[in-house]
């Protein structure tokens, strides 16, 4: 057999979704989602980006990040600011009320690693994120233009 015969697409999507549902499960308490954990996480350490910029970190649309940040300005975990140099734009910065979730959600991402790698020596787990690596490369690599199958482009 060859390793373009193995189907691990499903694999990887079924690990996927049982990480999301159990992380879900986890942090119900706070009333945040999974998309919404993630744009307070990633401006917990990087405040003051714009919409478009979070959007690129979480590689979403800016529309949907737009919603994402809606709910959690309405939840009082982030808020909008005028950009000083930019009149049209806003800068997004984590408010108090998600400074005091923030060890608690990396608690649970913590926990959840820890309970779905159980058994798995590091060497194993390394291994396995040097290859998952590399498929990723590969399949980013699809997104780029071929200059061999465009001769004018040379």
């Amino acid at each position: 057999m060859k390793t373009e015969d193995i189907s691990f697409g499903y694999l990887l999507n079924d690990v996927t979704l049982l990480f999301r549902k159990h992380f879900d499960r986890r942090a119900v308490k706070f009333g945040l989602t999974r998309a919404q954990w993630r744009a307070t996480k990633v401006l917990y350490h990087r405040e003051g980006l714009r919409q478009t910029e979070l959007a690129e970190f979480l590689e979403m649309e800016p529309i949907a990040v737009g919603r994402v940040i809606d709910r959690l300005q309405a939840a009082g975990f982030v808020e909008r600011r005028a950009d000083p140099r930019d009149r049209r734009a806003w800068r997004l910065y984590v408010t108090e009320q998600a400074r005091g979730v923030i060890a608690d959600m990396e608690q649970i991402g913590r926990g959840l690693r820890k309970d779905a790698t159980k058994g798995i020596e590091l060497h194993e787990m390394q291994q396995a994120m040097d290859v998952l690596n590399r498929i990723k490369d590969n399949l980013q690599a699809l997104d780029q233009p071929d200059d061999t199958e465009n001769p004018a482009a040379t």
